[in-house]
């Protein structure tokens, strides 16, 4: 397999590794605080990152690459649980599926600004295609329109897009696990101050699955998602690699199904059909 090949591939596992972070999250916000919960798996994160980073030995990164890092903590380790959390308090699961849809065309976009890279014309055809049809499977059945809950989200996909294509970037020098375990520790001394301040008063009454979806977001959705994600983006391309975050609501969707005994519809079905379609051309004309 060549290095785009494989580039894609550790991208798709990166996105289906994240697609089991709504479900997970579903099942731990019944008994968790959801600001807790954002503090509290980027603290566990940061402490495995930390371990692995004394074991292997790892370089510290440069003060240019500090600098990117910060910019990825912001993004991805803060930034985006946080605001998106807070935002899920005011709008509805539903209607945040309309800017996720936004998310691949927003990383994109920061892959041309902050990565370099220069997709052909073709492509944002394809993208923008891709991003129209998520936004418009989620706009079908109407939406409660909520200002202050619909800021907080386009501020989540604008620093989630950035700190995706700045880890990307910084994952070609840094190595892709590197990245995000660096992110991890730089976010580490904040978060865990937070996670003390914000602990549940008990654990003992919090129950097995709300316990496991914590452990879920905390070691798959903050970590090892990450180390096939970066590593993809670097390998294949930001903007290309970055689309097939398209098929993250859906491959949600079918393990809430399997998991919760949620229904999957036609319309989720041939959505994510026309979306597989929509990636496989934005591939073809990605470079």
């Amino acid at each position: 397999m060549d290095r785009t090949g494989a580039g894609w591939l550790n991208g798709l596992i990166g996105v289906a590794i994240f697609s089991g972070s709504l479900p997970a999250t579903r099942v731990a916000v019944l008994e968790f605080d959801p600001v807790f919960l954002t503090v509290a798996r980027a603290t566990i994160a940061g402490l495995i990152a930390l371990l692995l980073l004394l074991l292997l030995r790892q370089r510290w990164p440069s003060g240019r690459e500090v600098a990117s890092l910060v910019v990825v903590a912001l993004g991805v380790v803060v930034g985006f649980p946080l605001l998106t959390a807070l935002a899920l308090q005011s709008i509805t699961s539903a209607h945040s599926i309309v800017f996720i849809g936004l998310l691949p065309l927003a990383t994109a976009l920061f892959g041309v600004l902050r990565g370099g890279e220069r997709p052909r014309p073709a492509f944002w055809i394809f993208c923008l295609l891709g991003s129209s049809v998520v936004v418009g499977f989620a706009l079908k059945d109407g939406l409660t329109v909520s200002p202050v809950g619909d800021l907080l989200m386009l501020a989540a996909i604008l620093v989630c897009g950035l700190g995706y294509a700045e880890g990307g970037r910084l994952s070609r020098t840094l190595g892709g696990w590197q990245v995000i375990c660096w992110a991890l520790v730089l976010a580490l001394p904040i978060m865990l101050a937070l996670s003390l301040a914000l602990r549940p008063v008990r654990f003992d009454t919090i129950g097995t699955p709300a316990l496991m979806g914590l452990a879920y977001v905390s070691l798959f959705s903050m970590l090892i998602g990450f180390f096939f994600w970066y590593r993809g983006l670097s390998q294949g391309g930001i903007a290309a690699v970055g689309q097939l975050q398209l098929l993250q609501p859906f491959l949600g969707l079918a393990l809430a199904a399997g998991l919760l005994h949620e229904p999957v519809s036609l319309g989720m079905i041939t959505v994510t059909l026309a979306i597989i379609l929509c990636v496989a051309g934005a591939r073809r004309f990605a470079r």
